[in-house]
């Protein structure tokens, strides 16, 4: 069970994908220049830092969560939305899916901030229950690719990490710049944004023409913020909604046998080549973004952060 696959938002993803027909000719590689999936949490591991140091961000979060979110993002349309007509379509996209390379991957670990307040100042090594002098990673952004004809050479960069400047979780897909700039490069890259957590939304940015008597371009939102649009609804718990599917015996959103196979064999290589070579993690402080070097990384597979970027 996977309860991210419970969360209203990835549920939401193949409806805005295959129920809105605007959608269809730009989800691809000559309209997106790339899609990053991030997960990323405000708190360390105080607690059950022993439990996490056994597994590492990889396995807790990247190899499953993200990587489900990635296959519907990137996955064909089924033939219908029966269980295992999604599944298959899930598993043939993480077909082609190579294994990770360590030279697309940036390992960090959190140090305690000494100007922050209670766990604030304490480092993943502060932990008691974490071993001494332990490498595991706390924070990872990788990039892979989806070698289709849909896909190739878009990168798809996964970002998770614990004790970062906020909680959130979302798909954001960056679209190409406008061919033929004519606002002498004042428009910013278009993004459809859905936000998992917290406040569930969709959001597209895009430009229009800002207010007053002079022609020039801003950046602006078409926003669905779910609390704004569905005021009197309240969203069910991700494990509430998988729990009734088991009594529905509905397994669209559990993992099949083979999507699990496909995920541990885009990973494995890669958290055995940690391992064995106990790759040190690159340090970050308590409450920033993670390392500088994973921006970096983002930045030179093709991803920019400008305009109003949130």
């Amino acid at each position: 069970i996977d309860h991210y696959l419970g969360k209203e938002m990835v549920q939401n993803l193949m409806a805005l994908r295959f129920g809105n027909r605007i959608f269809g000719p730009i989800w691809n590689r000559d309209s997106v220049a790339c899609v990053v999936l991030t997960f990323k949490e405000p708190f360390g591991t105080q607690g059950r830092g022993g439990y996490f140091d056994d597994f590492g961000i990889i396995r807790d979060v990247m190899q499953n969560h993200l990587l489900q979110m990635l296959s519907l993002v990137a996955m064909e349309k089924p033939a219908s939305t029966s269980s295992d007509d999604v599944r298959d379509e899930k598993v043939k996209v993480l077909k082609c899916i190579e294994p990770v390379s360590l030279s697309d991957v940036v390992l960090g670990q959190y140090v305690g901030d000494p100007d922050g307040e209670g766990e604030a100042k304490l480092g993943y090594l502060d932990d008691p229950t974490v071993p001494k002098g332990s490498t595991q990673a706390t924070f990872a952004t990788a990039v892979l690719y989806v070698k289709n004809e849909r896909w190739d050479g878009v990168p798809f960069i996964l970002r998770c990490g614990k004790a970062l400047n906020e909680r959130k979780a979302e798909v954001r897909l960056q679209f190409t710049d406008v061919p033929g700039d004519i606002f002498e490069s004042q428009c910013r890259r278009n993004e459809l944004v859905v936000r998992v957590q917290p406040n569930e939304a969709i959001y597209a940015k895009m430009m229009s023409k800002k207010p007053g008597v002079y022609f020039s371009p801003e950046e602006t939102e078409l926003d669905l913020t779910y609390h704004s649009r569905y005021r009197d609804v309240k969203l069910p718990d991700a494990y509430e909604r998988l729990i009734l599917d088991v009594f529905c015996g509905s397994q669209m959103h559990f993992v099949r046998s083979d999507e699990l196979r496909e995920a541990w064999r885009i990973f494995t290589p890669l958290l055995h080549e940690i391992e064995t070579k106990k790759t040190p993690p690159i340090k970050y402080k308590y409450g920033s973004r993670g390392p500088a070097e994973a921006d970096e990384l983002v930045q030179k597979v093709g991803f920019r952060y400008e305009g109003t970027y949130k």
